[in-house]
């Protein structure tokens, strides 16, 4: 019985043992895989066939640049909504959308009987004023000899005052349809009312066609003054706080992306929205009438130069939605190194990441993506 008991315990201890270095070399196995997924050994052979250059890194001065988008935008005192303060039926009008127009200049006519009834009463109430002037005269010479009461020269004041208070009112209203009252007279009281531009600008809508009736509060066009068209720009909460009023910038439309814009921030905004960015106002430097409200911008704004360790743009890989470098470990080994790539400028990339060690550093400086091949099939073979 106690050679059992010997004989149990020790097969025990043998599996004990023998599953701690089973797991033991599990690890070890793990560990040394992880290790080898950023790590491309090639042969000599290999390394020929990969035509592979190696550098170091250097300083450079490059120039910050923030990329944004945007829209042409127009502030709300450059876009103007025509209407017509009587109504009528529009009889007249030559605007299509696109067409650059006048302050001052003639864009509409209205026709209505209304027009018509507001000049009669006008010079009806006018001529009744100007004989109530003369009778008030009258009355008060009269009233101060004492050859009639008092009371007669009142009532011809109370009169007088209310008449003059209609004409001054019909004046109002005749100016707001753009028909001059010291003008009007009996023998040139029209059906017609011209309609005039407000600002000198282009047509963007037409809301209307000849003969069509419109109410007081219908918009007849819509037009925007050039001038004062500007570009909204969105801009990441990252980037937000290095955008000052007075910086410069270049913006282009999307469809002529060689043509650059010269624009001027003129406001920031003080708030974020669900994207976590702001929108940043500017001002065009070249007013120009081939940009118009709605169109997609994207532009660049350039900050100051600084001295930043750079690598070739070749030198730079994409692996899994991050950017990397090969570094050199031995002559037939390189290592996947992470990197923050900054700004792209003439043939070199910023890194942000690196500090001044990176310069004493060896990296590969071209045909970096033959690596990337070779690492990605090792682990599709694992």
């Amino acid at each position: 019985m106690k050679y059992i008991y010997i004989l149990f315990f020790s097969v025990i201890i043998i599996a004990c043992k023998s599953k701690t270095n089973t797991s033991s070399g599990d690890v070890k196995k793990e560990i040394i895989k992880k290790s080898n997924d950023s790590l491309v050994t090639l042969t000599a052979a290999q390394r020929n066939q990969a035509a592979l250059q190696i550098g170091k890194p250097i300083e450079a001065e490059i120039q910050e640049v923030i990329k944004v988008n945007g829209l042409v935008d127009v502030p709300p005192q450059s876009m103007v909504s025509v209407s017509f303060p009587l109504g009528g039926y529009l009889k007249k009008s030559h605007l299509l959308p696109g067409i650059s127009v006048k302050k001052g200049e003639v864009i509409a006519e209205m026709e209505d009987k209304s027009y018509v009834e507001l000049q009669q009463e006008y010079l009806v109430d006018k001529a009744k004023l100007e004989y109530l002037a003369i009778d008030l005269q009258r009355q008060k010479e009269l009233s101060d000899q004492e050859a009639t009461s008092k009371k007669s020269y009142q009532q011809v004041q109370s009169e007088f005052k209310s008449v003059q208070i209609m004409v001054k009112s019909f004046e109002e209203k005749l100016r707001i349809i753009g028909i001059d009252p010291q003008k009007l007279t009996v023998n040139n009281i029209s059906r017609t009312v011209a309609v005039r531009s407000p600002i000198t600008g282009f047509v963007t809508k037409v809301n209307v066609n000849i003969g069509k009736y419109v109410n007081p509060a219908d918009v007849l066009f819509e037009l925007v003054n050039p001038n004062d068209i500007h570009a909204a720009l969105t801009v990441f909460e990252k980037d937000l706080s290095r955008i000052q009023k007075g910086m410069k910038a270049f913006v282009t439309l999307a469809n002529q992306p060689n043509k650059k814009y010269e624009v001027e921030v003129i406001l920031v905004t003080k708030n974020v929205d669900e994207a976590r960015a702001g929108l940043v106002h500017c001002h065009f430097e070249q007013p120009n009438h081939e940009l118009l409200p709605g169109m997609f911008l994207s532009g660049e704004f350039m900050e100051n130069t600084s001295k930043q360790i750079a690598i070739p743009e070749e030198a730079l890989v994409r692996y899994s939605g991050k950017d990397y470098v090969f570094t050199v470990k031995t002559d037939s080994s390189f290592e996947l190194t992470p990197v923050e790539a900054g700004v792209k400028q003439n043939g070199l990339v910023g890194v942000r990441s690196a500090g001044k060690d990176w310069l004493a550093k060896k990296i590969v400086t071209k045909n970096a993506f033959m690596l990337l091949g070779m690492l990605k099939n090792k682990g599709e073979d694992e």
